[in-house]
């Protein structure tokens, strides 16, 4: 006797806003007439904390301040009671309202290595005694809603990059005579927007291997008795390969990946933050960069 769950939401997207209704059908396929105790849903929200290795051996309050956060828990029945499902396929709608648990705010879909925010829909038919209970569950984006979001307010800068204005150089390797200069279009940058600016490789004596542009995630979990912050990679884009024309101006383009970013979060127990660094990798593998910290928003 074979059965099976699937969750099915009416919007393929999978993206809803606080306050708006999630809407969908639980199909449950029986392969001959099946017996139950009742289908219960569960709409499932959480904020997941982890601290990184270097942290091992602190004391028990940081540890407090990082158990997972529950935004919201609901469960309520979409079909009760015992019952018969019949052979074939049977559809099962539902329908809720999204919004968070007493006064927490629904903060947005996140995936990072240290902090992780999910929604998720959870199914699970009881059975009789002599059955295993079935279990279905499917993640959905919650993204902030226009009047709850913050917009972007564009913050041009200009940037120059000599040896002088390089820090943590290695005293024994010969460092060329260069000039860099660019611009970022915007230190605030909408989520739905690309990154954009230009770099010009004014002068350089040494051959010049690759540009690349990379975003980073700064993930600090903790509060005020001890904290963990941790800067790990997200993407790493080449946009100049070779020793490049020098006095040309090369464009920088680059897309916030859909759940490993989100706009800049600050709560009480972790943070979200996010930067791009700009990096000169010269022939010899030796590299000058340069690290802008950037705000993100929804709008």
């Amino acid at each position: 006797m074979s059965v099976s769950l699937d969750i099915r939401l009416k919007k393929p997207s999978k993206i809803y806003r606080e306050g708006e209704s999630v809407s969908g059908i639980v199909v449950i396929s029986c392969s001959t007439e099946t017996r139950h105790e009742g289908v219960n849903l569960t709409i499932d929200g959480i904020v997941n904390l982890e601290l990184s290795s270097k942290c091992i051996g602190q004391y028990e309050s940081f540890y407090n301040s990082v158990k997972p956060i529950q935004l919201v828990l609901n469960t309520f029945a979409i079909c009760k009671g015992s019952g018969k499902f019949p052979h074939g396929t049977t559809e099962i709608p539902f329908v809720f309202t999204l919004q968070g648990s007493q006064t927490k705010v629904l903060y947005e879909t996140y995936h990072g290595v240290f902090i992780n925010i999910q929604y998720f829909i959870k199914v699970d038919m009881k059975r009789g005694l002599l059955a295993k209970d079935l279990e279905k569950s499917c993640e959905f984006i919650v993204e902030s809603s226009a009047k709850m979001a913050e917009k972007a307010t564009a913050k041009p800068i200009d940037f120059v990059i000599v040896p002088e204005s390089v820090h943590k150089l290695k005293s024994k390797y010969n460092v060329p005579n260069f000039k860099i200069t660019g611009k970022i279009d915007s230190l605030v940058c909408s989520i739905s927007n690309p990154f954009t600016g230009e770099i010009t490789i004014e002068s350089c004596d040494e051959k010049i291997k690759s540009i690349e542009v990379q975003l980073v995630r700064v993930e600090t979990c903790g509060c005020a008795d001890g904290y963990s912050k941790d800067a790990t990679e997200i993407q790493n884009i080449q946009i100049g390969d070779g020793d490049v024309v020098r006095k040309i101006p090369i464009p920088i383009y680059m897309v916030f990946p859909r759940l490993f970013t989100c706009p800049t979060l600050s709560t009480a127990n972790f943070k979200l933050e996010f930067e791009v660094n700009i990096s000169v990798v010269f022939e010899d593998n030796h590299l000058v960069s340069e690290n802008f910290p950037i705000y993100i928003t929804r709008f």
